[in-house]
C-alpha cells in the first residue's frame, strides 16, 4: 500500500511557480503543494534565510512549512531561469500583466532546458485573442497575445488560463471605479446593465489551474472559467447587493457613449478601470463567445473543485 502511494507521488509533476509572492502566485504555490506536487518557487534575492518578520519573509517561511523548495532567480537572469526550469516538469508564471513581455527570457530558458511538458504563462484574465478593445487598452492584451505567439512558435507545450476578472478587482466596489467599497445609496450602471462578466477568486483560479497540469485534455488548449454563481450582469449584481442591504439604491445610467467619453477624458493609467468595465460590461468580452468552440470550461472538466460565489464574496462587504 505504501509503495502504491509512493508511486502515485512520483507520477505527480514537479511544479515551478514564478511570481510566487504575488497574490495569485502564493495561491498557486499553496494549491500545488496541497495537491502533493513537488513544488518550487522562484524568488528574488535573499529569501529563505531571512530571519526578520516582514510579510514576505513570513510568506516564504510558510512555503517552506508546506515543503516548497525556494530557488533564487529572476526573469532577468537567463542562467538562473535555466537552472530552475531544469528541476521541474511544469512552469506556471503569475507575474503582473505589466511584466508580461519579461516572460520572453523564461520562454528561452524553457526552450533551452528542453524538459518542460507544460507551460502556463501569465494570463489569468480575459482571453487576449478575443477581446474587442484592442487599440484602447494601451497594449495590455497585445502583450499577452505576443507571449502566446512566442510560446507557440517555439513549440512549447502550454495551457492558457482565462479566468476573466479576479474577484479582488472591481467586485469590492460593485464595479464603481474610484470606490473602495460597494455604494449604499447610489450606483452607476454602465451600458444596458444586461451584459454579463465573470469574477473568480485567486484561490479558485489556482485550484483550477493545478487541475490542468497533468490532464492531457488541456494540453495546448485554453481553460475558461465561468463558474455558476460567478457570472453576472451589472443589473444582477445590483439586485444581489440590494437584497443584502435590504434597500433599493438609486441607479445612475451611464451610456456607452458617456463611458467612452470618460475613458478619453481620464488620463492613463487612471482610465484603465473604465477600459476594463467597457470591455466586460459593454462589449461582453468575458461571455460573448461559446467556450466549447475555443477550449474547455473548467467547471465542467473539474466539477469537484468547490468555488466561492460572487454572493459569498459580497457577504464579506455588507
Amino acid at each position: 500500500m505504501a509503495e502504491e502511494e509512493s508511486a502515485r507521488e512520483e507520477e505527480k509533476s514537479r511544479v515551478l511557480v514564478i511570481g510566487a509572492t504575488g497574490r495569485l502566485g502564493r495561491e498557486l504555490v499553496r494549491a500545488s503543494a496541497a495537491a502533493s506536487h513537488p513544488t518550487f518557487a522562484l524568488v528574488r534575492g535573499a529569501s529563505a534565510e531571512d530571519d526578520d518578520d516582514t510579510e514576505r519573509s513570513l510568506l516564504l517561511r510558510s512555503f517552506r512549512t508546506l515543503g516548497v523548495t525556494l530557488i533564487k532567480g529572476s526573469l532577468e537572469d537567463l542562467q538562473s531561469l535555466i537552472a530552475a526550469v531544469e528541476k521541474v516538469d511544469v512552469v506556471i508564471c503569475a507575474v503582473p500583466s505589466k511584466q508580461a513581455l519579461e516572460q520572453k527570457l523564461l520562454i528561452r530558458a524553457i526552450k533551452e532546458a528542453g524538459c518542460i511538458k507544460r507551460f502556463i504563462p501569465s494570463e489569468f484574465g480575459a482571453d487576449p485573442t478575443k477581446v474587442q478593445i484592442l487599440g484602447m487598452d494601451y497594449g495590455f492584451y497585445e502583450r499577452k497575445a505576443e507571449i502566446r505567439r512566442c510560446v507557440e512558435s517555439e513549440g512549447i507545450p502550454y495551457t492558457y488560463i482565462c479566468c476573466n476578472f479576479l474577484a479582488r478587482y472591481l467586485l469590492p466596489s460593485l464595479v464603481q471605479p474610484g470606490l473602495e467599497a460597494p455604494p449604499r445609496d447610489e450606483i452607476k450602471i454602465f451600458g444596458s446593465g444586461n451584459v454579463k462578466a465573470v469574477f473568480v477568486t485567486d484561490r479558485d483560479v489556482a485550484n483550477y489551474t493545478i487541475c490542468t497540469i497533468d490532464d492531457p485534455r488541456t494540453l495546448n488548449k485554453t481553460l475558461y472559467l465561468r463558474p455558476p454563481g460567478n457570472v453576472y450582469s451589472m443589473n444582477e449584481l445590483v439586485e444581489i447587493w440590494e437584497k443584502k442591504l435590504n434597500k433599493e439604491l438609486r441607479k445612475v445610467r451611464v451610456s456607452e457613449e458617456q463611458l467612452l467619453e470618460s475613458i478619453r477624458d481620464t488620463p492613463f493609467p487612471r482610465n484603465m478601470d473604465l477600459v476594463f468595465v467597457y470591455s466586460a460590461f459593454v462589449k461582453g468580452d468575458h461571455t460573448y463567445f461559446d467556450v466549447d468552440s475555443s477550449g474547455f470550461d473548467g467547471t465542467r472538466l473539474y466539477p469537484h473543485v468547490k468555488h466561492t460565489t460572487v454572493s459569498e464574496c459580497l457577504d464579506t462587504l455588507v
